[in-house]
Order: C-alpha cells, then structure tokens, then sequence
C-alpha cells in the first residue's frame, strides 16, 4: 500500500497496474480482455484468470453495471472510510463480464440487486451510481 496526499492509504501502484490507475484518473474504466477465450476479466491480471492464456489486452469497458449485492458500513475506524460512513460496498457485474468490488453512491432511493448502475469516478477510483431500471423488486433503505 502507498498513501495519497492525505496520508490515506492506497492500492500500490506498479508497472503493471499504472495502465488502469491513469485510465482511472482520466475517467476511464478499464478492462483486461483475453485473445484466446475471448472473456473479459478485473482485477487487471497479466494471464486469463479463466485459461491462464497471457494473450491478454487492455480495453475500455462501457462503464455500465449490475448490482449483485451491497452492505451499508455504517462503521469503519481505517481511514479515509470512517469520514464517510455510512457508505455502501458493493458488488457489480460489469456488462463485460466481470465482477469488480466497489462503492456506490447517490442511491438515496434505495438499491436494489439487479438494479442498472454507470460508472463515476471519485479521486481517480471508480465508483458507481444508479443509471435506473432494475431487473427485481428487492429493496434496502440506505438509511
């Protein structure tokens, strides 16, 4: 881990990585995707985690997304997180594909899975917001 500058901790960034991190920062989503299976696949990985080909290429995704699920944290004592509680951890399934850990905000209506979200970026990490429809009813507050 390295630290931002507000001595918050942060995913390390390598050689490898620097390729999604400044995508990221432009307000870029990237994807790795493989020339042998042809199935997309994050966290960024230098090989297919699905047929361990290294025939892998960046790509940029379309930014939208699936709820699969979430938890609202209301407590969380590392930082930068304790500053922003509550907030939602999530999972979502990448139109492309993959699932990708994320936060999401802007839901003060409520989640629900199957709900459509798009991409946004916060400090040069993406994040999620709902972009309306839903494929089922199930709701939560965020309260």
């Amino acid at each position: 881990m390295g630290t931002d500058r507000n001595g918050f901790d942060i995913p390390e960034i390598d050689a490898f990585t620097r390729v999604y991190w400044d995508a990221a920062a432009e307000g870029r989503l990237l994807v790795r995707r493989c020339g042998g299976c042809g199935r997309a696949h994050h966290y960024p990985r230098e090989f297919c985690p699905h047929c361990w080909s290294e025939d892998v290429t960046w790509e940029t995704a379309s930014g939208l997304a699936t709820l699969y699920t979430w938890s609202v944290v209301h407590r969380n004592d590392l930082p930068p997180f304790g500053e922003r509680t509550p907030y939602v951890a999530a999972v979502v399934d990448l139109d492309e594909g993959p699932r990708m850990m994320t936060e999401v905000e802007g839901a003060e209506g409520g989640l629900r899975v199957g709900m459509g979200l798009e991409v946004a970026f916060r400090e040069g990490v993406p994040i999620f917001r709902p972009r309306g429809g839903s494929r089922t009813a199930v709701r939560a507050s965020m309260g």
